[in-house]
């Protein structure tokens, strides 16, 4: 893996690397573990003698100096010629890494007549690192067609340092994967066990190699078997030469690259998704409002997979990627691998870390609704093709197929990242190398070079008994800036993990979405905030409850830049209070009853307004925080008056219960229902789709009329009331009960004048 830092070197020293081919190559070896033969090695790029020798200096010079691609092929080239003078050939096989930045300009060309004009050839496997997952999918795509395509096999570098690199592997298939050292050198827990999980399920599927990196002593080895790997590298085999190792007993490795070019899925990126439908699947037809419902739920398998998951989907036009949606993505962005959206008129960026497209004019995926969610062990696509319906948007037709075949779900989702718009400017840099970085407290991106009074600070935050951290908010995905060491022990991990991560990777799943939400709005909006959430520490994921205060820091031109966060650890304090709330809940359990049973209206037993208003604020949070509407619906009753002239009060008594009756039954159990007062009743529609709200509330409440109307018994003798209704939509219509309330009797009144 290729390491940036700043180039302290002039410019005209890259000029002469160039010209003169004076960049070379050493060798490590990489051994079958089962054997200890060595069955190929890796070219590691070298410059000359002095300050550009090392690969960090030198290819940040070449990104300094716009000149990346040509030492990348550079690198590349001295690789192959260097191993033919090495007499690293065939059944050796020669493993050489592509740069991410550059991978669609890498030149196979040249390289291929290099090897194969080599005696005996050379086989040669190009590493992909992480950092190209993300960032550049559609050109990590095209390479691996090219690759593929001219026999060379493929393997994906440091696996496991991120998770997302999990969600990618099976759109790569890669004949091998090269586990991140940590996996072999630190004590196992449920991270590495979900790496292995994925690892171990794709080279079943596929026969791909595992390779363990960063093996020093027999422990690693012991560790590295028992991972899976079956090849490993490191300096227990071997540090980095000029050639072969002396005395080495060599042999040959086996890769599946000559099956799986044959079932390359890359072929199908110029099809649509909607296309890569088998014949034998059966389609159906719906509205665009159960298609609504359905992406809903593969979006919530997606959060429920984490970062492990990618997410591809279709919107036709960007008028369609509604405020509503926005909120969802941004979630999507924040908890899983990489997300992506594609249709007429989107940004290549429509929103931060959500990637995107302006689908061409000719382009079939324009007139498709599809949502695909891929992970290491779940696969599943909603594909559909407008019909063409005219009329109202909510009640367009599509013909689709929800599909959990995984090669369909793989095809589909290869499709549309293979449209997705490259990144512009340079990838993010890795951190520099832990052997090289500054140690102490003082050390970080804050500590070098400043005046004496602002290091007096960094040591003063270094010091700092509290978890300190800074997030750069205009950085795409707004990732840690600085943390101190109490951020680290809180956190559980050490500087070079967390620099440059989105702090979302202290949630989990039982952190409450309230809290979450309530950070996000403050940092929309440039505010301070405050909150309590429950976090998650090192590898292991043990919870603490965090108690933390995010403040917002102006740039030069009075914007907010930065957001300093302090975090305390409160669990002590959070769980003594809950035991306490447990306790006093115990004695008040009697008094709570009293309290239901004192805001209920005795004759129906529903809730009465108070309580009603309570439920809907609740129910409204909750909304917010999950993105769904909320209708709020009045039902009055017509013809009740005549039934207490004609029968007595006991009979319109009776009426009222048994209107109350049918309304419960007609309504969902998540809805709510109470009795206002006299004939006035009021409904509450949870978790609607924000699209289609209005038309819900509108459809309900007919069937709620329509069911009151029907001829009700009382006491021996049929009766008939009519209903009046009228509804609101939240937020539309209101921002609570009372507002809500107020707009649905406006429409009442409205639809009886």
């Amino acid at each position: 893996m290729r390491v940036g830092i700043s180039p302290t070197v002039p410019l005209t020293d890259l000029d002469e690397v160039l010209a003169t081919g004076a960049v070379r190559s050493v060798f490590q070896p990489i051994v079958a573990l089962d054997t200890g033969r060595v069955v190929a090695y890796e070219a590691l790029a070298r410059g000359p003698e002095g300050p550009l020798e090392r690969p960090d200096a030198l290819f940040a010079a070449a990104r300094a100096a716009g000149r990346l691609a040509e030492l990348d092929a550079a690198c590349r080239t001295a690789a192959l010629h260097g191993a033919v003078r090495q007499g690293l050939r065939a059944p050796l096989t020669l493993f050489v890494n592509v740069e991410p930045e550059v991978l669609d300009r890498a030149p196979m060309e040249d390289l291929l007549a290099i090897a194969q004009a080599a005696p005996g050839g050379l086989r040669v496997v190009l590493e992909i690192t992480e950092r190209a997952l993300a960032t550049r999918p559609a050109e990590l795509l095209r390479t691996v067609e090219r690759v593929r395509a001219v026999g060379w096999g493929v393997a994906v570098d440091d696996v496991g340092a991120e998770t997302m690199s999990l969600a990618f592997m099976p759109l790569l298939r890669p004949d091998v994967v090269k586990l991140d050292l940590r996996l072999v050198q630190e004590r196992p827990g449920p991270a590495i066990a979900e790496i292995m999980n994925a690892v171990n399920a794709h080279a079943e599927r596929t026969g791909a190699v595992v390779l363990a990196e960063g093996i020093e002593d027999a422990a690693h080895l012991q560790m590295a078997r028992a991972l899976g790997a079956t090849l490993g590298q490191g300096w227990l085999f071997g540090r980095p030469g000029p050639g072969a190792v002396p005395g080495a007993e060599h042999g040959s490795l086996t890769l599946p690259c000559a099956r799986a070019r044959a079932d390359t899925l890359t072929r199908d990126a110029d099809v649509s998704p909607f296309a890569c439908l088998p014949a034998t699947v059966p389609l159906r037809q719906a509205p665009k409002a159960l298609l609504i419902e359905l992406s809903k739920q593969l979006e919530r398998e997606a959060l429920r997979l984490g970062p492990a998951s990618v997410v591809a989907a279709t919107f036709q036009e960007a008028r369609h990627f509604t405020p509503a949606t926005t909120l969802r993505y941004r979630d999507l962005v924040e908890r899983t691998g990489f997300v992506c959206a594609l249709g007429e008129d989107l940004p290549a960026e429509p929103l931060p870390g959500l990637r995107g497209a302006d689908l061409a004019p000719g382009d079939p995926v324009r007139g498709e609704w599809d949502v695909a969610v891929l992970g290491p062990h779940f696969a599943a696509a909603l594909l559909a093709r407008d019909l063409g319906d005219d009329g109202p948007d909510d009640e367009r037709r599509f013909l689709y197929a929800l599909t959990y075949d995984r090669d369909t779900v793989v095809r589909a989702t290869s499709a549309l990242l293979a449209r997705v718009a490259p990144r512009t400017g340079p990838l993010p840099q890795p951190p520099t190398p832990a052997s090289e970085r500054a140690s102490g407290p003082a050390a970080g991106p804050l500590s070098a070079g400043v005046p004496a009074a602002e290091a007096l600070l960094h040591r003063a935050l270094a010091a700092t008994p509290g978890g300190v951290c800074i997030v750069d908010v205009l950085r795409p995905d707004q990732p840690l800036v600085y943390v101190n060491p109490a951020f680290e022990r809180l956190a559980g991990l050490p500087r070079a993990e967390l620099l440059g991560r989105n702090c979302r990777f202290l949630q989990g799943p039982d952190t409450d979405p309230a809290a979450v939400a309530a950070v996000r709005r403050a940092v929309a909006a440039g505010e301070e905030c405050r909150v309590t959430m429950l976090n998650h520490r090192g590898p292991d994921r043990v919870p603490w409850w965090n108690e933390l205060h995010l403040a917002p820091v102006p740039g030069p031109d009075g914007t907010v830049a930065q957001y300093i966060g302090v975090q305390v650890d409160v669990t002590d304090r959070v769980e003594a209070e809950r035991a306490l709330a447990r306790e006093r809940d115990r004695s008040r359990g009697w008094q709570a009853t009293i309290e239901t049973l004192t805001h209920a209206d005795p004759l129906t037993g529903l809730p009465d307004r108070v309580r009603m208003a309570e439920r809907v604020e609740a129910a409204l949070w909750e909304a917010h925080a999950r993105d769904d509407a909320l209708a709020l619906l009045v039902v009055d009753l017509a013809g009740l008056r005549a039934v207490n002239d004609r029968l007595g009060h006991a009979a319109g008594d009776e009426v009222l219960v048994q209107v109350a009756g049918r309304l419960r039954a007609r309504l969902r159990r998540g809805d709510l229902l109470a009795r206002l007062g006299g004939d006035e009743f009021v409904v509450a529609l949870t978790g609607l789709a924000p699209d289609t709200a209005a038309t819900e509330a509108r459809r309900v409440a007919g069937e709620l009329a329509a069911e009151i109307g029907r001829p009700l018994a009382v006491r021996g003798e049929e009766v008939r009331v009519d209903a009046r209704t009228g509804a609101a939509v939240w937020p539309g219509d209101g921002a609570d009960f009372a507002a809500l309330l107020h707009a649905a009797d406006d429409r009442r009144d409205a639809a009886r004048r």
